[in-house]
């Protein structure tokens, strides 16, 4: 427990939302699905926004090819769990935060775990399609709030990312294969709210993607910048922490 009051830790919050909002920051569940480029910036916005119980999900450990990317990539942290390492940072910003990990790849068999435990409102940082519908539309047919991340890699530019509603993404490959699952699935999306780019990918050149790195998979790694998946992890976290505060546009 920390001898800082919430009132002092998160003063500048208080100031801007109040007393009645903060608590229910505080008593507000809220589970981050993919801890990587995107989820780790998320993750580390709720935590210093007075979120008062964090469920993080995520399978991996952090590589050195994470670096360029992910708050949690540091020398110091090579090859450990990703979940591991995440929830001591949120503890060394708010240690009266209740932190739950599971270390679970996500993916149209695997999603029921997510699920045994209440959640308020629920993070989509993943970035493989298969996961990525499995968990949206698990989260659709429980009725359980949902933000979601789409492409975020390819991109340079933090002044093109938007966000709207799933079926008005425009410009995002990923967007289009997901919306087609969701059809197949008989999934709504109208009440998917996403973070986007309007920046058209980037095509690498084959002199970019020359690697002598061994340890980066045969198949050639996505090219991506932290000014654009930053960016993407804190608007996730606005509309997350938007929708548990009822907030309106505008």
């Amino acid at each position: 427990m920390s001898t800082i009051p919430p009132e002092i830790r998160f003063n500048r919050l208080l100031r801007m939302v109040g007393p009645q909002k903060l608590e229910t920051l505080r008593n507000t569940v809220v589970t981050v699905v993919g801890i990587g480029a995107v989820g780790s910036f998320a993750v580390e916005a709720l935590a210093r926004s007075a979120v008062g119980h964090l469920r993080l999900v995520d399978f991996d450990i952090v590589c050195p090819s994470n670096i360029n990317r992910q708050l949690i990539a540091l020398e110091s942290t090579l090859n450990r769990k990703k979940t591991e390492v995440i929830r001591e940072r949120v503890l060394d910003i708010n240690p009266d935060c209740v932190v739950e990990t599971l270390d679970l790849c996500v993916d149209s068999q695997h999603t029921s775990p997510i699920f045994e435990k209440r959640s308020d409102v629920i993070l989509d940082a993943i970035d493989l399609l298969p996961g990525k519908t499995a968990l949206i539309s698990e989260a659709v047919r429980r009725g359980i709030p949902l933000v979601s991340s789409m492409g975020a890699a390819r991109r340079q530019d933090p002044t093109l990312i938007r966000t709207t509603t799933l079926p008005h993404v425009t410009g995002c490959p990923l967007a289009r294969a997901l919306r087609r699952e969701l059809k197949k699935a008989d999934i709504p999306m109208d009440s998917i709210e996403c973070v986007y780019s309007i920046e058209p990918p980037q095509t690498p050149s084959a002199e970019n993607t020359k690697s002598t790195d061994a340890s980066l998979s045969p198949k050639a790694p996505l090219p991506s910048s932290i000014m654009v998946t930053g960016c993407f992890g804190l608007n996730l976290a606005h509309l997350a922490i938007r929708k548990i505060l009822a907030f309106q546009n505008g």
